[in-house]
């Protein structure tokens, strides 16, 4: 598979790893948009959102556990943050691999990008 975030989830590139466990990897963003701005990305490799099937409610509570770890270890939790995720090429989605934006330390009531 020439998937860039299985690649990292499978250390075969390098990225700047927040947290990590059995489902899921969390990296910075190597193109920022605010300070914090860390990637959460289940392991098992799905498309996006849509491609969630009932059975993955451990992936997705995994996937929770992070976000919460990310926006305590770094500390915007209290200032505020922003989750999203894209599903396709005309929602902004670039890398056709299930993962979450964290993002936060800076006023995010102005527009990103």
């Amino acid at each position: 598979m020439d998937c860039l975030f299985c690649k990292i989830a499978n250390h075969d590139l390098h990225a700047t790893i927040v947290v990590e466990n059995e489902d899921v990897i969390a990296f910075e963003d190597i193109n920022k948009i605010a300070p914090v701005h860390v990637l959460v990305v289940p392991k098992k490799h799905l498309q996006n959102v849509a491609e969630l099937d009932p059975e993955d409610t451990r992936l997705l509570s995994a996937i929770q556990t992070a976000i919460k770890y990310v926006v305590q270890t770094t500390g915007i939790e209290e200032s505020g943050f922003r989750v999203t995720t894209n599903a396709g090429e005309s929602a902004g989605q670039s890398v056709f691999h299930l993962h979450y934006h964290v993002i936060g330390g800076r006023n995010l009531n102005v527009a990103l990008g």
